[in-house]
C-alpha cells in the first residue's frame, strides 16, 4: 500500500479504538443520576466569582435569586476588582427580584501565587463556610439556572453518596461561529476527560465543568482546596482531581437546566476562550504540545484529505479507509450536535473546526513562550499550573 493508503488505514484504526475504547465518550446520556426526595435540606452557600460581569448579570443572576429550594440558601458574590459596576447592579438586581439573600464582597487584589478566579473562591467560600453550609455551590457570573436547579444538584449528591457533583452548561450556540465550534468544544473536552469513567467508582479520571459545581463542604476542607489548586488556570479539573485524591466521590454529566448566558458572536471571542488554557492542559510540554498536533492531525485532518488524495490519484485503498474513518468521526459527533439542537449536515465539518482549534492550542503554546500566558479579564498568568500534584 501506499504511504496515504497507510495513514488512512491509521485513521480508521484511531477512530474504531476511539468509538468503542475511549468512555463511549460521544454518548451524551450522562445526566443527573436519580434522585429522591428529603426530608431534611441542607444549608447550601452559592458563591459566584465576578469580575466585569454587568453584561451578562442580569441574565443570569435572576436565576439563582429565584431558586425554589426547600432549604436554607444564600448567595455571595464575589465582585474581583470589577470596573463596570458588577456590584452595585448585582445589588440592584437583588432588591428588584428578592428571592435569595445577596451578599456582595470584594476580595481585593489577588495574593501573589494565586490565579483571580480561585482567589474569588477562596474569598466567598471562606465567608460561606462561616455559617456552616454542608454544600456550596460554585457556579460563575455568566451561568442561568432553571428555579429546580440546586434542588435537583442537592437531591442528586445526597442520594447517590457524592462529595462533587457537576454539571457542564449548555453553552450558547446562536451565531454561525458558535454553532461551528461550540458542540466541538463540549465533545473535545468529553473525549479528553470521559463522563462514564469520572463517574465509575474508583476511576482514576477525574474532572469537572466548572460553570456548575455542587462541592460538599467537608469535602472542600478536606481536600484543602481552594488554597491546594491556588495555581491552577483549569481549576475545574484540579478541583475535581483534588476531591477525588482526598478519597471524595465526583460526578459529571451535561445539564438539561443550566446554560450559559455568554455570547462569543465572533470567531476572536471563542479563539480567546479556547486559547487562553489550551498550553496549560498539556502542561506547558514542547512534547505534549508536538504529540497533540500530530494526533489531531492524524484523527481529524487525515481522513478528508486522504479520501480526496485516494479519488484524485484512483488509490481505493486509501479512499475507502479515509472515508469510513471521516463516516465514524461525523457519527460520533451527531449526539453532541442533537444535543446542542444543530442541524445534523453540519457533523461532517468536524475536521475543519479540529482544523481551528489545533491552531488555537499552537498559538497557545506561542503566546506563553512569549511570556503573555494564560491571559483572562484583564489579568495575565505567565507560568500557570494546570492541576498540581499533591
Amino acid at each position: 500500500m501506499s504511504v496515504v493508503a497507510w495513514i488512512a488505514v491509521g485513521s480508521l484504526a484511531a477512530w474504531g479504538w476511539l468509538l468503542l475504547g475511549q468512555g463511549f465518550f460521544w454518548r451524551t446520556d450522562q445526566r443527573l443520576p436519580r434522585r429522591e426526595a428529603h426530608g431534611h435540606w441542607p444549608d447550601v452557600a452559592v458563591v459566584v466569582p465576578a469580575r466585569d460581569e454587568a453584561e451578562v448579570l442580569p441574565l443570569s443572576l435572576p436565576s439563582l435569586l429565584a431558586q425554589a429550594y426547600p432549604g436554607r440558601a444564600e448567595i455571595v458574590l464575589v465582585d474581583d476588582g470589577s470596573t463596570d459596576g458588577t456590584g452595585e447592579l448585582a445589588r440592584s438586581l437583588s432588591e428588584r427580584h428578592g428571592g435569595l439573600p445577596l451578599r456582595v464582597v470584594s476580595p481585593g487584589e489577588p495574593e501573589p501565587g494565586w490565579t483571580g478566579k480561585l482567589w474569588a473562591l477562596r474569598h466567598g467560600i471562606a465567608l460561606a463556610r462561616a455559617d456552616s453550609p454542608e454544600y456550596l455551590l460554585l457556579t460563575d457570573a455568566d451561568i442561568a439556572h432553571e428555579p429546580d436547579s440546586l434542588r435537583e444538584l442537592v437531591a442528586a449528591a445526597r442520594t447517590n453518596g457524592l462529595d462533587l457533583v457537576s454539571q457542564m452548561a449548555r453553552l450558547r450556540v446562536a451565531s454561525e461561529w458558535e454553532r461551528l465550534i461550540v458542540p466541538a468544544f463540549v465533545y473535545f473536552f468529553s473525549q479528553l476527560y470521559p463522563f462514564r469513567w469520572v463517574n465509575r467508582p474508583g476511576s482514576r479520571t477525574a474532572a469537572a465543568a466548572g460553570g456548575c459545581v455542587l462541592l460538599r463542604t467537608e469535602a472542600a476542607e478536606r481536600a484543602g482546596v481552594p488554597e491546594s489548586i491556588r495555581q491552577a488556570v483549569i481549576d475545574d479539573v484540579s478541583l475535581a482531581r483534588a476531591v477525588q485524591r482526598s478519597g471524595g466521590r465526583i460526578w459529571l454529566g451535561l445539564a438539561d437546566g443550566v446554560d450559559s448566558v455568554r455570547p462569543y458572536p465572533r470567531l476572536a471571542d471563542l479563539w480567546r476562550m479556547v486559547s487562553r488554557s489550551a498550553y496549560a492542559q498539556l502542561l506547558h510540554s514542547p512534547v505534549l504540545l508536538a504529540g497533540t498536533v500530530v494526533g489531531l492531525a492524524l484523527v481529524y485532518l487525515a481522513p478528508p484529505v486522504t479520501l480526496c488524495a485516494g479519488v484524485w490519484g484512483h488509490n481505493a485503498a486509501a479512499g475507502w479507509a479515509g472515508g469510513l474513518a471521516w463516516a465514524v468521526m461525523t457519527g460520533t459527533y451527531l449526539p453532541m450536535m442533537r444535543y446542542y439542537r444543530q442541524p445534523l449536515l453540519l457533523a461532517p465539518l468536524l475536521p475543519f473546526t479540529a482544523l481551528l482549534y489545533l491552531l488555537m492550542t499552537v498559538d497557545s503554546a506561542v503566546q506563553h513562550h512569549r511570556g503573555r500566558g494564560a491571559a483572562w479579564k484583564g489579568r495575565t498568568y505567565a507560568r500557570p499550573e494546570a492541576a498540581p500534584d499533591r
